[in-house]
């Protein structure tokens, strides 16, 4: 998308013209998307120029203005100095225009562009402190972000005002926060009160086409991370702080800050469901790739023990029987997970990876995140607690080939936490490691600041079917409310798509199963299954996750309702997957377009659907085109799977 020049004047024109006019007489301020969707106002509770301040956000769709959130509370308190109940308005600063492109190394689109018109409005404190608050309407939601402009000495932060009133009878998906962010969704028309909802937040406005999603993004070492409590006011869901008990009572609650300081963005996407399923906003407002040289980051899928075999990679043989199953998949990778550093039954790490590496396929390896903070004893617990151990054993692992870390067990999202994941990051950075984060905070955009960050896992994943049995009646539900949520905000650690069954049993169908693969994404894939749950596949299910993607061109949500069922399409290159899956108990009927299809295109089609019986799948060729439609059956908790193949 391209802001043409006139339009440009002409929005800026009526942007200054608002604010103006605004503050001289109706004490407010608005800021407009460049597509004139988005509509923010800033307003003060008294109206006048001094006092509480707080946001209004609109949406406009074909005529229809909507409010989709009557009331963002804004406000800062420190331990001396309170930028809350009396600020003064000083002046706006000159809108500006953003145009952003940038390229991502891998998530949901390579190629970003984003648009979204800012301004800057200052205020000053009682005691004449200046704080500016940054705001801008993108296409697809709008940020806004704290900033105190002054030098100043360490101070801690007490409070952030920021609070989302949403009004009963709109319709909401949350979640109840854990420091593992491993819960289940709920939907609820009403405001039920919690102290802590974890993000990412989903909200539909009722009788409207208005859906938006909150969350927080660009989430640095000058922050703590936040969650959402509503027990003060149920309709009031304001940012707090970690919990004391978090993290086993290491480390501050409360963040420490030194002026000159920028808050993390605050974001809601906003807009119908297709574009908050594609909206990359939480990496738009992050800070730009601090690695200038990419080529060693490659995403790809991933064969794993730990599902099938808990001790597995414990066992020999159990480690090269997964790296074959990656080998003869065409898998760029295997996990070697928790034990490694006790393997016996034939061989240890370093004949393993002399194993792995013979066969061409390429080591990946677990670490405890270890320190006070977790309970978790297994062991190695010290390589990653000190930049001296990291930089020793990233060394070491650059020499055995080993591309990747994944370090578990964080338990925290307090401001010494936070350090603590990006001193990692940047220490393994500097070695070529890759780095993915499981017992983990949800991501916050570090992807695009530091691209060899692949995937955290913050949900509750296939890994649940070893720990309780309500997984086997939740995840069918489950599956179809994440894509509208957790995986919106970045790369999930699912580790999807099995067919044989671990502690518990499954009870989705293969077809549902299979497109896991496609409408989940993550940019390290782990298939989670045992060899034979792949190998006796259906051929075409075999060819189609030998060739799948980890890393995507486009996304495209093409049906669907959080809960009920979901349908979506990821292009690759020239090429198209399409994966859809049905999480009620009855059978239904998918009606598929593809008129999302580039025109006179023509597509060679590989459609694998349910078939008989829900362990058994169904293969149909033929060649589409964009005003082709299919009626596919999904059985209950069913669903299908597509490879659409440009034919030159």
């Amino acid at each position: 998308m391209k802001i043409k020049t006139g339009y440009t004047k002409h929005v800026f024109s009526l942007l200054m013209l608002c604010i103006l006019s605004g503050f001289a007489y109706a004490q407010e301020a608005e800021v407009t998307s460049p597509n004139a969707k988005v509509e923010v106002s800033l307003l003060n509770t008294q109206e006048g120029e001094q006092g509480s301040w707080y946001l209004k956000v609109f949406y406009n769709n074909e005529g229809e203005r909507v409010e989709v959130i009557p009331q963002i509370d804004l406000g800062l308190v420190l331990d001396d100095q309170d930028f809350s109940e009396t600020l003064r308005f000083i002046k706006v600063a000159k809108p500006r225009s953003i145009h952003e492109q940038y390229t991502m190394v891998h998530g949901k689109s390579h190629k970003r562009e984003n648009e979204a018109n800012e301004v800057r409005v200052q205020f000053k404190n009682e005691k004449s402190t200046r704080l500016n608050l940054i705001l801008r309407a993108y296409n697809d939601g709008l940020a806004f972000s704290y900033e105190l402009p002054e030098k100043f000495k360490e101070q801690v932060v007490l409070e952030e005002k920021t609070a989302y009133t949403i009004p009963d009878s709109t319709v909401r998906w949350l979640q109840k926060f854990n420091p593992a962010n491993e819960g289940y969704y709920r939907k609820s028309n009403y405001a039920e009160v919690q102290s802590d909802w974890a993000y990412p937040a989903l909200f539909h406005t009722p009788d409207t086409t208005a859906w938006f999603l909150i969350h927080e993004a660009n989430l640095m070492r000058t922050y703590a991370g936040t969650k959402l409590k509503n027990t003060d006011d149920a309709h009031k869901y304001k940012l707090v702080f970690p919990d004391d008990w978090n993290g086993r009572g290491k480390g501050e609650r409360l963040p420490t800050i030194n002026g000159p300081w920028q808050s993390p963005w605050r974001v809601i996407m906003v807009g119908e469901l297709e574009d908050i399923v594609s909206s990359t906003l939480v990496e738009d407002v992050s800070e730009p790739s601090v690695i200038d040289n990419t080529d060693w980051i490659k995403p790809g899928l991933v064969s794993w023990n730990y599902w099938s075999n808990n001790h597995g990679t414990k066992d020999y043989q159990v480690v090269t029987r997964f790296a074959d199953l990656a080998a003869t998949m065409g898998w760029r990778y295997t996990l070697l997970d928790w034990e490694w550093d006790a393997m016996g039954n034939g061989g240890d790490l370093e004949d393993a990876l002399e194993y792995i590496h013979d066969i061409g396929v390429t080591p990946l390896i677990w670490y405890n995140s270890g320190g006070d903070h977790n309970w978790v004893g297994a062991t190695p617990k010290d390589r990653m607690l000190t930049h001296e151990n990291r930089v020793a054993e990233f060394k070491k692992l650059n020499k055995l080939g080993i591309a990747g870390v994944k370090v578990d067990f964080f338990e925290s999202e307090k401001q010494d936490m936070i350090n603590y994941y990006l001193d990692i990051i940047k220490d393994a950075a500097e070695y070529n490691i890759m780095v993915y984060f499981h017992g983990s905070l949800v991501p916050r955009g570090w992807a695009r600041t530091y691209p060899n960050v692949m995937t955290y896992e913050s949900v509750r994943g296939a890994e649940w079917y070893n720990n309780v049995p309500d997984f086997t009646f939740e995840a069918p539900v489950h599956n179809t409310i994440l894509p509208f949520t957790r995986n919106v905000v970045g790369s999930m650690d699912y580790t999807p798509v099995t067919f044989t069954n671990s502690q518990h049993p499954h009870l989705t169908s293969y077809g549902h199963e299979l497109a896991l693969g496609i409408v989940f994404e993550s940019g390290l894939q782990h298939l989670a299954d045992r060899p034979d749950g792949y190998l006796e596949l259906p051929d075409a299910a075999k060819v189609l996750l030998r060739n799948l993607p980890a890393s995507w061109d486009e996304i495209k949500l093409l049906s669907g309702y959080p809960g009920k069922e979901v349908v979506i399409a990821r292009r690759s290159q020239d090429n198209w997957y399409l994966g859809g899956i049905n999480a009620e108990d009855r059978e239904k009927r998918q009606q598929l377009s593809f008129s999302f299809l580039p025109k006179n295109n023509k597509y060679r089609l590989t459609l694998i659907t349910d078939s008989e019986h829900d362990k058994k799948l169904k293969t149909e060729h033929r060649v589409v085109d964009a005003f082709e439609e299919l009626n596919i059956r999904m059985l209950r908790r069913g669903g299908f799977s597509a490879f659409l193949e440009k034919i030159d």
